[in-house]
């Protein structure tokens, strides 16, 4: 987009400062791909010098289409004319202006722009943006890779794979009755007898989950991080129960045990826990992020940056990680894209709060759709040392791969108990 709604009215946002040079944005618009399936958003912002654009991740896959709306319609029109370096009074700006303002969809859109001009800002100086947040304190960030199978040797032969490809640390998850089985597959018809006999039992995850672990430690060793993701099942009390079974196993982390709704009670699970408790990446507000650090729940904060509105805000928040002994350990699956992982990795190698990062190896389609997308080395990943992100877009390949429309919120629809009852997912 390079204009205004043309039935609108242009915003009036230019800054109430003189800038120091006619450089200014003349568009924006954002991108949607599906090369693994996962439909990614990015956003591309022009300038009105040749060859100088910036990209950032806006990912919100289950409502792509919320975010490519709020990006088009809303967004676009309140940057053009603006100058691309500053993104402190753009973001804010853009955060405040729909009055009702927060929420994953309009977050994500306002990461995508924010994302976009930090990679301008590390064009325009000629510099990575690892060095605009003031240099490297580490050369990589530690990576770990899901081990997932339908039953737990099948789990443990994934997590055998995983270590011989260099990776210290390997979150494992197995599969169980009922479609609703969170990072493994499930399968249908295990309670027969019930009113829907394809549900997800509690039970039976409380009775396997142990199991799992047990055999993880015992077969794996001693020398690999086991981490483990709840994905908010759990009420507290089954919370509590769960970590304490798993204390001989040492985790590295336990994510997620309990709802999102129900965070204000994190302290009582992380008081009761005997390893770190990793939660956030439902979060999708800056001030709850903030909250749960200094609320005394959380050990490492998990945060889906595009979802609390990218680099600007995320790096005010790894300050007060540093601040309260809290580490950081993103949210970075097949759902964020590889723009987005550069802008995790830029953070990471930047701050000692850094505990652990999630890892995603693209696939081919994926690279060649973003070229220069990071690849582990030896179960790390290291940034680019080129200007900006180092990442790039190739929307002719893009365009070879659109998104599907409703593949993951149907999944989550299907996430119910024997009983019929609707499970968080």
């Amino acid at each position: 987009m390079t204009g205004p709604d043309p039935g609108g009215v242009m915003p009036q946002t230019q800054a109430p400062w003189p800038a120091r040079d006619g450089l200014r944005i003349t568009g924006v618009r954002p991108v949607v791909t599906a090369p693994e399936g996962v439909p990614l958003v990015v956003v591309r912002v022009e300038t009105n010098e040749p060859g100088l654009y910036g990209l950032g991740c806006a990912t919100f896959t289950q409502r792509f289409h919320a975010v490519v709306a709020a990006v088009e319609r809303h967004v676009a029109p309140m940057l053009l004319g603006r100058h691309p370096a500053d993104i402190e009074d753009i973001t804010r700006m853009v955060h405040l202006s729909s009055y009702w303002r927060g929420g994953p969809v309009l977050n994500s859109a306002l990461s995508g722009v924010d994302q976009a001009l930090w990679d301008i800002a590390g064009k325009r100086a000629g510099m990575p943006v690892y060095e605009l947040l003031g240099g490297r304190v580490r050369a990589a960030a530690e990576l770990y890779l899901h081990a997932a199978g339908a039953s737990i040797p099948e789990t443990l032969d994934r997590a055998r794979e995983i270590r011989a490809a260099g990776f210290r640390h390997v979150r494992v998850q197995v599969g169980q009755a009922g479609l609703g089985s969170y990072g493994a597959p499930g399968f249908g018809g295990g309670y027969p007898g019930h009113p829907n006999p394809d549900g997800w039992d509690v039970r039976e995850y409380l009775r396997t989950t142990p199991e799992l672990l047990a055999r993880a430690r015992a077969e794996l060793g001693e020398e690999v991080g086991l981490l483990h993701d709840v994905h908010h099942r759990l009420t507290v009390k089954q919370a509590v129960g769960l970590v304490r079974a798993l204390e001989p196993y040492r985790l590295f982390f336990l994510e997620d045990p309990i709802p999102l709704e129900l965070y204000d009670r994190l302290p009582e699970v992380r008081a009761a826990a005997p390893m770190p408790i990793a939660v956030g990446e439902q979060v999708a507000s800056v001030a709850d992020a903030a909250r749960l650090v200094t609320g005394g729940g959380v050990d490492l904060l998990r945060l889906h940056v595009s979802a609390v509105g990218g680099l600007t805000p995320v790096r005010k928040l790894v300050a007060l990680c540093e601040l309260s002994g809290v580490g950081t350990a993103w949210h970075a699956p097949a759902d964020v894209s590889p723009v987005g992982a550069a802008a995790n990795v830029a953070l990471d190698v930047t701050t000692p709060a850094f505990a652990i990062q999630e890892g995603h190896v693209y696939h081919e389609a994926t690279r060649e759709v973003f070229p220069g997308t990071l690849v582990p080395r030896d179960g790390y990943l290291y940034p680019h040392d080129v200007p900006g992100w180092g990442i790039e877009l190739d929307e002719v390949a893009a365009a070879r791969f659109p998104p599907t429309t409703h593949l993951f919120e149907r999944w989550a629809a299907t996430v119910r108990r024997p009983d019929g009852g609707i499970e968080a997912p």
